[in-house]
Protein backbone atom coordinates (compact mmCIF):
# COMPACT_ATOMS: atom_id res chain seq x y z
CA UNK A 1 0.00 0.00 0.00
CA UNK A 2 1.32 3.44 -0.90
CA UNK A 3 0.11 6.99 -0.41
CA UNK A 4 0.22 9.31 -3.39
CA UNK A 5 -0.32 13.03 -3.82
CA UNK A 6 0.36 15.36 -6.72
CA UNK A 7 2.26 18.62 -6.25
CA UNK A 8 -0.22 21.43 -5.73
CA UNK A 9 -3.14 19.03 -5.38
CA UNK A 10 -5.40 18.75 -2.35
CA UNK A 11 -6.49 15.29 -3.44
CA UNK A 12 -4.69 12.82 -1.18
CA UNK A 13 -5.07 9.22 -2.19
CA UNK A 14 -4.54 5.75 -0.88
CA UNK A 15 -3.97 2.91 -3.29
CA UNK A 16 -3.83 -0.87 -3.04
CA UNK A 17 -2.32 -2.63 -6.04
CA UNK A 18 -0.76 -5.94 -6.94
CA UNK A 19 2.65 -4.24 -6.86
CA UNK A 20 3.47 -4.09 -10.56
CA UNK A 21 4.79 -0.74 -11.85
CA UNK A 22 2.64 -1.29 -14.94
CA UNK A 23 -0.47 -1.13 -12.75
CA UNK A 24 0.64 2.21 -11.29
CA UNK A 25 0.95 3.52 -14.84
CA UNK A 26 -2.54 2.29 -15.69
CA UNK A 27 -3.89 4.08 -12.62
CA UNK A 28 -2.21 7.30 -13.74
CA UNK A 29 -3.78 7.04 -17.20
CA UNK A 30 -7.21 6.42 -15.69
CA UNK A 31 -6.83 9.44 -13.41
CA UNK A 32 -5.76 11.71 -16.26
CA UNK A 33 -8.04 10.37 -18.99
CA UNK A 34 -11.60 11.22 -17.95
CA UNK A 35 -13.87 11.88 -20.93
CA UNK A 36 -17.42 13.22 -21.44
CA UNK A 37 -20.15 10.87 -22.71
CA UNK A 38 -19.88 12.35 -26.21
CA UNK A 39 -16.90 13.69 -28.12
CA UNK A 40 -17.04 15.70 -31.34
CA UNK A 41 -15.58 13.93 -34.34
CA UNK A 42 -12.67 15.81 -35.87
CA UNK A 43 -12.12 18.06 -32.88
CA UNK A 44 -9.43 17.82 -30.24
CA UNK A 45 -11.18 16.61 -27.10
CA UNK A 46 -9.17 17.48 -24.04
CA UNK A 47 -9.03 14.75 -21.47
CA UNK A 48 -9.80 15.76 -17.92
CA UNK A 49 -8.14 14.81 -14.66
CA UNK A 50 -9.95 13.25 -11.75
CA UNK A 51 -8.96 16.12 -9.46
CA UNK A 52 -10.47 18.63 -11.91
CA UNK A 53 -13.71 16.69 -12.22
CA UNK A 54 -14.07 16.18 -8.47
CA UNK A 55 -13.96 19.96 -8.14
CA UNK A 56 -16.40 20.39 -11.04
CA UNK A 57 -18.90 17.99 -9.49
CA UNK A 58 -18.47 19.36 -5.96
CA UNK A 59 -17.56 15.86 -4.80
CA UNK A 60 -15.23 15.74 -1.76
CA UNK A 61 -14.44 12.04 -1.91
CA UNK A 62 -14.43 9.11 -4.31
CA UNK A 63 -13.24 5.53 -4.07
CA UNK A 64 -12.55 3.12 -6.95
CA UNK A 65 -11.88 -0.60 -7.35
CA UNK A 66 -10.96 -2.19 -10.69
CA UNK A 67 -11.42 -5.86 -11.58
CA UNK A 68 -9.15 -7.39 -14.20
CA UNK A 69 -8.43 -11.04 -15.03
CA UNK A 70 -10.99 -12.13 -12.46
CA UNK A 71 -9.43 -10.36 -9.47
CA UNK A 72 -9.18 -6.90 -7.94
CA UNK A 73 -6.22 -5.33 -9.73
CA UNK A 74 -6.27 -2.09 -7.75
CA UNK A 75 -8.36 -0.03 -5.37
CA UNK A 76 -7.84 3.57 -4.45
CA UNK A 77 -9.40 6.39 -2.47
CA UNK A 78 -9.29 10.09 -3.38
CA UNK A 79 -10.16 13.26 -1.51
CA UNK A 80 -11.69 13.48 1.94
CA UNK A 81 -14.53 11.88 3.87
CA UNK A 82 -15.95 15.28 4.79
CA UNK A 83 -15.73 18.59 2.94
CA UNK A 84 -13.45 21.14 4.56
CA UNK A 85 -11.56 18.58 6.59
CA UNK A 86 -12.11 15.09 7.85
CA UNK A 87 -9.78 12.23 7.10
CA UNK A 88 -8.60 11.08 3.70
CA UNK A 89 -10.76 8.65 1.74
CA UNK A 90 -8.99 5.29 1.67
CA UNK A 91 -9.76 1.93 0.12
CA UNK A 92 -11.44 1.02 3.45
CA UNK A 93 -13.68 4.10 3.72
CA UNK A 94 -17.36 3.16 4.00
CA UNK A 95 -19.96 4.57 1.62
CA UNK A 96 -23.68 3.98 1.32
CA UNK A 97 -24.25 1.55 -1.55
CA UNK A 98 -27.83 2.78 -1.95
CA UNK A 99 -29.60 0.67 -4.60
CA UNK A 100 -26.50 -1.46 -5.20
CA UNK A 101 -27.80 -3.11 -2.01
CA UNK A 102 -30.47 -4.79 -4.14
CA UNK A 103 -28.37 -7.36 -6.03
CA UNK A 104 -26.61 -8.30 -2.77
CA UNK A 105 -30.01 -8.89 -1.15
CA UNK A 106 -31.12 -10.78 -4.26
CA UNK A 107 -28.26 -13.24 -3.83
CA UNK A 108 -29.42 -13.96 -0.28
CA UNK A 109 -32.94 -14.61 -1.57
CA UNK A 110 -31.67 -16.90 -4.33
CA UNK A 111 -29.61 -18.83 -1.79
CA UNK A 112 -32.83 -19.56 0.08
CA UNK A 113 -34.34 -20.77 -3.19
CA UNK A 114 -31.29 -22.96 -3.71
CA UNK A 115 -31.73 -24.68 -0.33
CA UNK A 116 -35.47 -25.12 -0.83
CA UNK A 117 -36.81 -22.57 1.65
CA UNK A 118 -38.28 -20.36 -1.08
CA UNK A 119 -39.48 -20.81 -4.64
CA UNK A 120 -39.08 -18.25 -7.38
CA UNK A 121 -42.57 -18.66 -8.80
CA UNK A 122 -44.79 -19.25 -5.77
CA UNK A 123 -47.07 -16.67 -4.16
CA UNK A 124 -44.90 -14.85 -1.61
CA UNK A 125 -47.93 -14.57 0.69
CA UNK A 126 -47.53 -18.29 1.35
CA UNK A 127 -44.29 -17.56 3.21
CA UNK A 128 -44.87 -14.04 4.52
CA UNK A 129 -45.90 -14.07 8.19
CA UNK A 130 -45.50 -10.58 9.68
CA UNK A 131 -47.27 -8.90 6.76
CA UNK A 132 -49.07 -9.93 3.58
CA UNK A 133 -49.22 -8.31 0.15
CA UNK A 134 -52.78 -6.86 0.13
CA UNK A 135 -54.90 -8.62 -2.45
CA UNK A 136 -56.96 -6.97 -5.18
CA UNK A 137 -58.32 -7.78 -8.64
CA UNK A 138 -54.81 -7.71 -10.10
CA UNK A 139 -53.37 -10.20 -7.61
CA UNK A 140 -56.36 -12.48 -8.12
CA UNK A 141 -55.32 -12.69 -11.77
CA UNK A 142 -51.64 -13.25 -10.94
CA UNK A 143 -49.97 -13.46 -7.53
CA UNK A 144 -46.79 -11.66 -6.52
CA UNK A 145 -43.74 -13.94 -6.75
CA UNK A 146 -40.12 -13.70 -5.68
CA UNK A 147 -39.12 -13.69 -9.35
CA UNK A 148 -41.27 -10.62 -9.83
CA UNK A 149 -39.89 -8.89 -6.74
CA UNK A 150 -36.26 -9.40 -7.74
CA UNK A 151 -36.79 -8.40 -11.40
CA UNK A 152 -39.02 -5.37 -10.73
CA UNK A 153 -41.99 -6.98 -12.47
CA UNK A 154 -44.28 -7.65 -9.50
CA UNK A 155 -46.42 -4.58 -10.22
CA UNK A 156 -45.59 -2.97 -6.88
CA UNK A 157 -45.46 0.75 -6.16
CA UNK A 158 -42.78 3.00 -4.59
CA UNK A 159 -39.74 3.60 -6.76
CA UNK A 160 -37.28 4.54 -4.01
CA UNK A 161 -36.81 5.90 -0.51
CA UNK A 162 -35.54 9.15 0.98
CA UNK A 163 -34.21 7.75 4.22
CA UNK A 164 -34.49 9.35 7.66
CA UNK A 165 -32.42 12.08 9.27
CA UNK A 166 -30.48 11.04 12.35
CA UNK A 167 -32.90 12.83 14.70
CA UNK A 168 -36.04 11.48 13.00
CA UNK A 169 -38.24 8.62 14.12
CA UNK A 170 -37.47 5.52 12.07
CA UNK A 171 -40.39 3.27 11.06
CA UNK A 172 -40.49 -0.51 11.25
CA UNK A 173 -40.49 -2.51 8.00
CA UNK A 174 -44.21 -3.20 8.39
CA UNK A 175 -44.94 0.52 8.83
CA UNK A 176 -42.97 1.17 5.64
CA UNK A 177 -44.87 -1.53 3.77
CA UNK A 178 -48.18 0.03 4.81
CA UNK A 179 -47.08 3.66 4.48
CA UNK A 180 -47.98 4.19 8.15
CA UNK A 181 -46.42 6.92 10.27
CA UNK A 182 -43.60 7.65 10.81
CA UNK A 183 -42.86 6.25 7.33
CA UNK A 184 -42.18 9.02 4.79
CA UNK A 185 -43.11 6.91 1.76
CA UNK A 186 -46.42 5.68 0.39
CA UNK A 187 -47.90 2.26 1.05
CA UNK A 188 -46.43 -0.50 -1.12
CA UNK A 189 -49.27 -1.92 -3.15
CA UNK A 190 -49.91 -3.75 -6.42
CA UNK A 191 -51.30 -1.43 -9.11
CA UNK A 192 -50.09 -3.29 -12.22
CA UNK A 193 -50.88 -6.91 -12.93
CA UNK A 194 -47.86 -8.87 -11.63
CA UNK A 195 -45.63 -10.42 -14.25
CA UNK A 196 -46.71 -8.19 -17.13
CA UNK A 197 -44.46 -5.12 -17.03
CA UNK A 198 -41.08 -3.91 -15.79
CA UNK A 199 -41.26 -1.02 -13.34
CA UNK A 200 -38.41 -0.34 -10.96
CA UNK A 201 -39.61 -0.78 -7.40
CA UNK A 202 -37.66 -0.33 -4.21
CA UNK A 203 -40.95 -1.27 -2.62
CA UNK A 204 -40.61 -4.75 -4.07
CA UNK A 205 -37.25 -5.19 -2.38
CA UNK A 206 -38.75 -4.07 0.93
CA UNK A 207 -41.28 -6.88 0.56
CA UNK A 208 -38.31 -9.18 -0.14
CA UNK A 209 -36.63 -7.97 3.06
CA UNK A 210 -39.69 -8.90 5.11
CA UNK A 211 -39.97 -12.23 3.30
CA UNK A 212 -36.37 -13.17 4.11
CA UNK A 213 -36.77 -12.22 7.76
CA UNK A 214 -39.99 -14.23 8.07
CA UNK A 215 -38.51 -17.32 6.40
CA UNK A 216 -35.23 -17.35 8.34
CA UNK A 217 -36.45 -15.91 11.64
CA UNK A 218 -33.36 -13.69 11.71
CA UNK A 219 -32.90 -9.91 11.61
CA UNK A 220 -32.03 -8.82 8.09
CA UNK A 221 -28.47 -7.58 8.88
CA UNK A 222 -27.64 -10.90 10.55
CA UNK A 223 -28.98 -13.08 7.76
CA UNK A 224 -27.14 -10.99 5.15
CA UNK A 225 -23.89 -11.23 7.12
CA UNK A 226 -24.17 -14.99 7.48
CA UNK A 227 -25.47 -15.89 4.03
CA UNK A 228 -23.56 -13.45 1.78
CA UNK A 229 -21.14 -10.96 3.33
CA UNK A 230 -19.01 -13.41 5.33
CA UNK A 231 -18.99 -16.02 2.59
CA UNK A 232 -17.77 -13.55 -0.04
CA UNK A 233 -15.22 -11.89 2.25
CA UNK A 234 -17.02 -8.54 2.47
CA UNK A 235 -15.49 -7.84 5.87
CA UNK A 236 -15.92 -4.06 5.65
CA UNK A 237 -19.64 -4.25 4.90
CA UNK A 238 -22.83 -4.21 6.95
CA UNK A 239 -26.57 -3.88 6.46
CA UNK A 240 -26.99 -2.53 10.00
CA UNK A 241 -29.22 0.54 10.10
CA UNK A 242 -28.52 2.95 11.63
CA UNK A 243 -24.78 2.54 11.17
CA UNK A 244 -23.22 1.45 14.50
CA UNK A 245 -21.19 4.18 16.19
CA UNK A 246 -18.03 2.09 16.09
CA UNK A 247 -17.96 2.43 12.30
CA UNK A 248 -18.61 6.19 12.09
CA UNK A 249 -14.93 7.17 11.96
CA UNK A 250 -14.47 5.14 8.78
CA UNK A 251 -17.61 6.41 7.04
CA UNK A 252 -17.74 9.07 4.33
CA UNK A 253 -20.17 11.91 5.06
CA UNK A 254 -22.88 12.53 2.46
CA UNK A 255 -22.98 15.89 0.64
CA UNK A 256 -25.73 17.76 -1.17
CA UNK A 257 -25.34 19.25 -4.70
CA UNK A 258 -24.13 22.57 -3.27
CA UNK A 259 -21.43 20.84 -1.25
CA UNK A 260 -23.20 21.15 2.10
CA UNK A 261 -23.17 18.12 4.36
CA UNK A 262 -26.29 16.03 4.75
CA UNK A 263 -27.86 16.92 8.10
CA UNK A 264 -26.50 14.50 10.67
CA UNK A 265 -23.86 13.31 8.13
CA UNK A 266 -26.11 10.70 6.49
CA UNK A 267 -29.61 9.30 6.48
CA UNK A 268 -30.75 6.02 8.00
CA UNK A 269 -32.40 3.54 5.62
CA UNK A 270 -34.55 0.91 7.35
CA UNK A 271 -35.36 -0.26 3.80
CA UNK A 272 -32.19 -2.31 4.06
CA UNK A 273 -32.62 -4.67 1.10
CA UNK A 274 -33.41 -1.73 -1.16
CA UNK A 275 -30.87 0.82 0.07
CA UNK A 276 -29.24 -0.09 3.39
CA UNK A 277 -25.78 -1.51 2.66
CA UNK A 278 -22.68 0.29 3.94
CA UNK A 279 -19.62 -0.98 2.07
CA UNK A 280 -16.48 -0.21 0.07
CA UNK A 281 -15.74 -0.52 -3.65
CA UNK A 282 -13.32 -3.36 -2.85
CA UNK A 283 -16.01 -5.34 -1.04
CA UNK A 284 -18.50 -4.79 -3.87
CA UNK A 285 -15.78 -5.84 -6.31
CA UNK A 286 -15.33 -9.05 -4.29
CA UNK A 287 -19.06 -9.61 -4.62
CA UNK A 288 -18.94 -9.04 -8.39
CA UNK A 289 -15.95 -11.40 -8.76
CA UNK A 290 -17.83 -14.09 -6.84
CA UNK A 291 -20.78 -13.72 -9.24
CA UNK A 292 -18.39 -14.02 -12.20
CA UNK A 293 -16.70 -17.10 -10.74
CA UNK A 294 -20.00 -18.74 -9.86
CA UNK A 295 -21.30 -18.15 -13.38
CA UNK A 296 -18.15 -19.82 -14.76
CA UNK A 297 -18.58 -22.80 -12.42
CA UNK A 298 -15.42 -21.89 -10.47
CA UNK A 299 -17.02 -21.10 -7.10
CA UNK A 300 -20.01 -22.13 -5.00
CA UNK A 301 -19.38 -19.95 -1.95
CA UNK A 302 -22.95 -18.62 -2.11
CA UNK A 303 -24.76 -19.72 -5.28
CA UNK A 304 -24.47 -22.65 -7.63
CA UNK A 305 -23.61 -22.08 -11.27
CA UNK A 306 -27.18 -22.88 -12.29
CA UNK A 307 -28.65 -20.39 -9.80
CA UNK A 308 -26.25 -17.66 -10.92
CA UNK A 309 -27.23 -18.34 -14.53
CA UNK A 310 -30.85 -17.75 -13.52
CA UNK A 311 -29.87 -14.55 -11.75
CA UNK A 312 -28.23 -13.24 -14.92
CA UNK A 313 -30.96 -14.36 -17.32
CA UNK A 314 -33.11 -11.51 -18.70
CA UNK A 315 -36.62 -11.33 -17.30
CA UNK A 316 -39.42 -8.94 -18.28
CA UNK A 317 -37.88 -5.73 -19.57
CA UNK A 318 -34.42 -7.28 -19.83
CA UNK A 319 -33.62 -6.98 -16.12
CA UNK A 320 -32.12 -9.96 -14.29
CA UNK A 321 -32.89 -11.18 -10.78
CA UNK A 322 -31.18 -8.26 -9.04
CA UNK A 323 -28.96 -6.77 -11.74
CA UNK A 324 -29.48 -4.68 -14.86
CA UNK A 325 -28.21 -6.64 -17.87
CA UNK A 326 -26.73 -5.43 -21.16
CA UNK A 327 -24.57 -6.56 -24.06
CA UNK A 328 -23.84 -9.92 -25.64
CA UNK A 329 -20.84 -12.22 -25.87
CA UNK A 330 -17.67 -10.57 -24.59
CA UNK A 331 -19.69 -7.39 -23.97
CA UNK A 332 -22.31 -9.09 -21.77
CA UNK A 333 -22.34 -7.30 -18.44
CA UNK A 334 -24.32 -6.89 -15.23
CA UNK A 335 -24.54 -3.62 -13.35
CA UNK A 336 -26.38 -1.50 -10.82
CA UNK A 337 -26.30 2.14 -9.79
CA UNK A 338 -27.08 3.65 -6.44
CA UNK A 339 -28.50 6.98 -5.27
CA UNK A 340 -29.03 7.75 -1.59
CA UNK A 341 -29.15 11.17 0.05
CA UNK A 342 -25.60 12.47 -0.35
CA UNK A 343 -24.16 9.41 -2.11
CA UNK A 344 -23.92 8.10 -5.68
CA UNK A 345 -22.24 4.89 -6.83
CA UNK A 346 -22.02 2.46 -9.73
CA UNK A 347 -21.00 -1.18 -10.19
CA UNK A 348 -20.29 -2.64 -13.64
CA UNK A 349 -18.95 -6.16 -14.25
CA UNK A 350 -18.63 -8.37 -17.31
CA UNK A 351 -20.04 -11.88 -17.33
CA UNK A 352 -17.32 -13.61 -19.32
CA UNK A 353 -14.11 -11.55 -19.32
CA UNK A 354 -13.30 -11.18 -15.62
CA UNK A 355 -13.41 -7.39 -15.84
CA UNK A 356 -15.33 -4.69 -14.03
CA UNK A 357 -15.18 -1.74 -11.67
CA UNK A 358 -16.93 -0.11 -8.74
CA UNK A 359 -17.01 3.64 -8.10
CA UNK A 360 -18.47 5.19 -4.93
CA UNK A 361 -18.81 8.90 -4.10
CA UNK A 362 -20.04 11.03 -1.19
CA UNK A 363 -21.97 13.60 -3.21
CA UNK A 364 -25.39 14.00 -4.80
CA UNK A 365 -23.49 15.06 -7.94
CA UNK A 366 -21.28 12.01 -7.96
CA UNK A 367 -23.16 10.06 -10.64
CA UNK A 368 -21.70 12.05 -13.53
CA UNK A 369 -18.23 11.75 -12.02
CA UNK A 370 -18.62 7.99 -11.59
CA UNK A 371 -19.58 7.61 -15.25
CA UNK A 372 -16.57 9.66 -16.36
CA UNK A 373 -14.25 7.50 -14.26
CA UNK A 374 -15.79 4.34 -15.69
CA UNK A 375 -15.31 5.59 -19.25
CA UNK A 376 -11.66 6.24 -18.47
CA UNK A 377 -11.33 2.73 -17.01
CA UNK A 378 -13.10 1.35 -20.08
CA UNK A 379 -10.62 3.02 -22.40
CA UNK A 380 -7.63 1.79 -20.41
CA UNK A 381 -8.89 -1.79 -20.08
CA UNK A 382 -10.47 -2.22 -23.50
CA UNK A 383 -14.17 -2.25 -22.67
CA UNK A 384 -15.05 -1.15 -26.19
CA UNK A 385 -18.81 -1.21 -25.56
CA UNK A 386 -18.55 1.21 -22.63
CA UNK A 387 -16.61 3.99 -24.33
CA UNK A 388 -17.75 7.50 -25.21
CA UNK A 389 -19.73 8.02 -28.42
CA UNK A 390 -18.51 10.15 -31.29
CA UNK A 391 -20.82 12.86 -32.60
CA UNK A 392 -20.63 14.77 -35.86
CA UNK A 393 -21.51 18.47 -35.66
CA UNK A 394 -24.00 19.63 -38.28
CA UNK A 395 -23.47 23.06 -39.95
CA UNK A 396 -26.66 24.78 -38.77
CA UNK A 397 -27.54 28.43 -39.37
CA UNK A 398 -27.92 29.93 -35.87
CA UNK A 399 -30.93 31.88 -37.16
CA UNK A 400 -33.08 28.74 -36.75
CA UNK A 401 -32.37 28.66 -33.02
CA UNK A 402 -34.94 31.36 -32.32
CA UNK A 403 -37.73 28.89 -33.02
CA UNK A 404 -36.55 26.72 -30.12
CA UNK A 405 -36.36 29.42 -27.46
CA UNK A 406 -38.83 28.90 -24.63
CA UNK A 407 -39.68 26.87 -21.57
CA UNK A 408 -40.46 23.16 -21.80
CA UNK A 409 -42.12 21.14 -19.05
CA UNK A 410 -40.48 17.71 -19.13
CA UNK A 411 -42.15 16.50 -15.93
CA UNK A 412 -44.19 18.04 -13.11
CA UNK A 413 -42.07 20.81 -11.55
CA UNK A 414 -39.24 20.16 -14.02
CA UNK A 415 -38.85 23.01 -16.50
CA UNK A 416 -36.09 23.26 -19.09
CA UNK A 417 -35.39 26.78 -20.34
CA UNK A 418 -33.88 27.04 -23.83
CA UNK A 419 -32.20 30.27 -24.93
CA UNK A 420 -30.22 31.46 -27.95
CA UNK A 421 -27.18 33.60 -27.18
CA UNK A 422 -24.28 34.71 -29.38
CA UNK A 423 -24.99 32.12 -32.03
CA UNK A 424 -25.33 29.26 -29.53
CA UNK A 425 -28.31 27.34 -28.22
CA UNK A 426 -28.31 26.67 -24.47
CA UNK A 427 -30.50 24.78 -22.02
CA UNK A 428 -30.90 25.24 -18.28
CA UNK A 429 -32.88 23.24 -15.74
CA UNK A 430 -34.03 25.00 -12.59
CA UNK A 431 -31.22 25.24 -10.07
CA UNK A 432 -28.56 23.98 -12.49
CA UNK A 433 -25.97 25.61 -14.73
CA UNK A 434 -26.68 26.68 -18.30
CA UNK A 435 -25.32 24.15 -20.83
CA UNK A 436 -24.65 24.48 -24.55
CA UNK A 437 -26.63 22.33 -27.00
CA UNK A 438 -24.59 21.05 -29.96
CA UNK A 439 -26.43 20.30 -33.24
CA UNK A 440 -26.45 16.91 -34.95
CA UNK A 441 -29.17 18.12 -37.29
CA UNK A 442 -31.55 21.06 -37.46
CA UNK A 443 -33.77 19.50 -34.79
CA UNK A 444 -31.50 17.11 -32.89
CA UNK A 445 -28.94 18.25 -30.31
CA UNK A 446 -26.64 16.79 -27.67
CA UNK A 447 -24.81 18.01 -24.57
CA UNK A 448 -21.14 17.37 -23.92
CA UNK A 449 -21.37 17.88 -20.18
CA UNK A 450 -23.95 15.15 -19.53
CA UNK A 451 -25.20 12.08 -21.35
CA UNK A 452 -28.26 13.76 -22.82
CA UNK A 453 -29.75 14.15 -26.28
CA UNK A 454 -32.62 16.46 -27.21
CA UNK A 455 -34.94 16.51 -30.19
CA UNK A 456 -37.31 19.41 -30.93
CA UNK A 457 -40.63 18.15 -32.29
CA UNK A 458 -42.58 20.19 -34.84
CA UNK A 459 -46.21 19.99 -35.94
CA UNK A 460 -47.35 19.79 -39.58
CA UNK A 461 -47.07 23.59 -39.80
CA UNK A 462 -43.43 23.55 -38.77
CA UNK A 463 -44.06 24.98 -35.32
CA UNK A 464 -42.10 23.56 -32.38
CA UNK A 465 -44.54 21.93 -29.97
CA UNK A 466 -42.31 20.13 -27.48
CA UNK A 467 -38.98 18.37 -27.05
CA UNK A 468 -37.98 14.86 -26.15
Amino acid sequence: MTYLSKPGSSVRTQVKTRGAPAVEERIRRVEEGLLPPFIVKGQANARMTLAERMKHYNTPGISVAVINDGRIEWSKGYGVREAGGGGAVTAETLFQAASVSKPVAAVAALRLVQVGKLRLDEDVNQKLVSWKVPGNELTREQEVTLRGLLSHSAGLTVHGFGGYARDALVPTPVQILDGAKPANSAAIRVDIRPGTKFRYSGGGYTVTQQLLEDVTGKPFPQLMKESVLEKVGMTNSTFEQPLPGGRWRRAAVGHRPDGEEVKGNWHTYPEMAAAGLWTTPSDLARFAVEVQKSLAGKSRKVLSQEMTKQMLTPQIGGWGLGFALAGEGASARFSHGGSNEGYRCLLVAYKNTGQGAVVMTNSDRGAGLAEEVLRSIAKEYGWTDYLHREKLLAPIDPKVYGAYVGQYELAPDFILTVTAEEGKLTAQAKGLSKLELFPESETQFFLLAVAAEIAFIKDDKGQVTHLI
